[in-house]
């Protein structure tokens, strides 16, 4: 019996519990939320594959790798989000890394993955916990320049399908982050001393922490007033990749350049990888089947809002 694969892609977002959108926007963000928490229960994976980015918690410049696989991993409960450790299947995870070298994917591998909002976010609001299932974390580089062309996202999605698919299982692949959006994060070389040490290698003191989530607060209240000098939102854009995404035309994003992404959509459109990851991993098991959609661009939390649900043709779709 093959594996049943299926998907989640959703925006997260450090303003999602504290900024107020407005009744109506937060009604429909409730109620697509809602709708994905029904897909993924009905679906009920026995693993979870979950792509995402960091902000500079977890992994930084010290070393920071396009790509990595989380053999264990501990969320440290940021932004409204809770602490503490993923439930990952360890010899899964083991497998799926000798898999993804093999297929000539040059990824690194992590005992102590320290996970932030960007994975543990989406994890919570779909399953009322990060440990709630079992889970393997799978970091894609989406902040910290350079960053690779989109084409080696795809190949890792679709070579991740593939080790899913002979494991008999249901597996729910999430993919995090996304769409348009800027972030309030210096670049590394134009950065301030005190600035790049936090890129690099310093770690906030929960103090500091708590300051860094105030100004990202205000940063989004002066966003939504129309007084930020960060790059506005791109519906026009985030409708186009929401139409790549359900026509199932992944390979036109290999045409597209990390530059002209992000002076098109914003420093952290780049987050669409874990978007392009999911779905090309399960593509791998044939033509799939977007089963809901929804968009919003959210000016008091700095994003356009997307959240997709897909899974197989033929396995359970309308």
């Amino acid at each position: 019996m093959a594996s049943e694969l299926a998907l989640c892609c959703m925006s997260h977002s450090p303003l999602l519990h504290t900024a107020d959108p407005g009744e109506s926007v937060a009604h429909a963000v409730a109620d697509a939320l809602r709708e994905a928490r029904a897909f993924a229960e009905a679906f009920d994976p026995e693993l979870v594959v979950i792509f995402g980015p960091d902000h500079y918690q977890g992994f930084r410049y010290e070393l920071m790798p396009p790509f990595c696989v989380g053999t264990a991993a501990t969320a440290i409960g940021d932004y409204g989000t809770s602490a503490g450790d993923l439930d990952v299947p360890q010899a899964l995870a083991d497998d799926l890394i000798a898999h993804l070298l093999n297929a000539d994917l040059d990824v690194a591998m992590s005992e102590k993955m320290v996970v932030d909002h960007g994975l543990s976010q989406p994890l919570e609001l779909l399953f009322g916990s990060s440990a709630a299932r079992p889970v393997i974390p799978v970091f894609l580089n989406s902040v910290a320049e350079p960053l690779g062309p989109l084409r080696r996202v795809r190949r890792l999605g679709q070579a991740a399908g593939e080790w899913a698919a002979r494991l008999d299982r249901r597996v729910l692949f999430v993919g995090s982050g996304g769409l348009s959006h800027d972030v309030p994060i210096p670049r590394l070389r134009e950065a301030t001393p005190e600035a790049a040490a936090y890129l690099v290698d310093k770690r906030r003191t929960p103090a500091e922490q708590q300051a860094r989530e105030e100004q990202i607060y205000q940063a989004g209240q002066s966003f939504a007033r129309g007084e930020s000098p960060l790059m506005d939102l791109n519906p026009d854009l985030d409708r186009e990749l929401l139409a790549l995404f359900a026509k199932g035309d992944l390979g036109a994003f290999d045409t597209l350049s990390v530059e002209w992404l992000g002076e098109q959509g914003g420093s952290s459109i780049h987050e669409i990888r874990s978007w392009i990851a999911a779905h090309a991993a399960v593509q791998t098991a044939g033509p799939y089947q977007t089963e809901s959609s929804f968009y919003q661009p959210i000016r008091e939390w700095i994003i356009g809002f997307g959240v997709t649900t897909a899974r197989t043709r033929g396995e359970g779709s309308t």
